[in-house]
């Protein structure tokens, strides 16, 4: 069962659910919209460049795939999460989370952002991009403490490519 933006907030309260910084009018019926940090990295060239998205904005490259992370620390020992991205965004040819949206119960950190565009898009530090979303689990709990939960920056991919 998916938590109501209410219940989010009285959640919130309880430190049952982990969003740092906590902003109520980043509050949705459903969800809790997410920002970007000020940093991405670039997979576009030969070479793997960090680049730290200046105030007047960072042109997304169409086809491209980009990491970056979350600027709030998001999680809950209670509840498991799905990060999505915004529908505004999506018309615009943003594609957020392209496969890894489901944040396991017992995950808190920033969030790895994956970033897809199908055309040029212009993006900013800490704009809002996405969303997050709590469901309840049914069954016991087991904290996942695995993978790319305990970095709170972008991480590329531990599976090497194939070439």
């Amino acid at each position: 069962m998916i938590l109501t933006g209410k219940e989010i907030e009285k959640e919130v309260k309880r430190s049952n659910i982990i969003i740092i910084p906590f902003n109520k009018n980043q509050v949705n019926p459903n969800s809790y919209n997410y920002r970007i940090d000020n940093e991405i990295i670039d997979f576009s060239g030969n070479e793997v460049k960090r680049i730290k998205i200046p105030k007047t904005g960072f042109v997304l490259k169409p086809h491209q795939i980009y990491l970056a992370n979350t600027y709030e620390i998001l999680g809950s020992h209670k509840y498991a999460m799905s990060l999505i991205g915004r529908s505004s965004l999506g018309r615009l040819g943003l594609f957020l989370q392209v496969s890894a949206n489901l944040g396991h119960t017992g995950s808190k950190h920033s969030w790895t952002l994956e970033l897809v565009s199908t055309k040029p898009l212009k993006i900013y530090p800490y704009m809002i991009v996405g969303q997050i979303s709590f469901w309840d689990n049914k069954g016991k709990i087991v904290p996942y403490k695995k993978g790319y939960s305990k970095y709170n920056k972008p991480k590329q991919s531990k599976i090497r490519r194939l070439k």
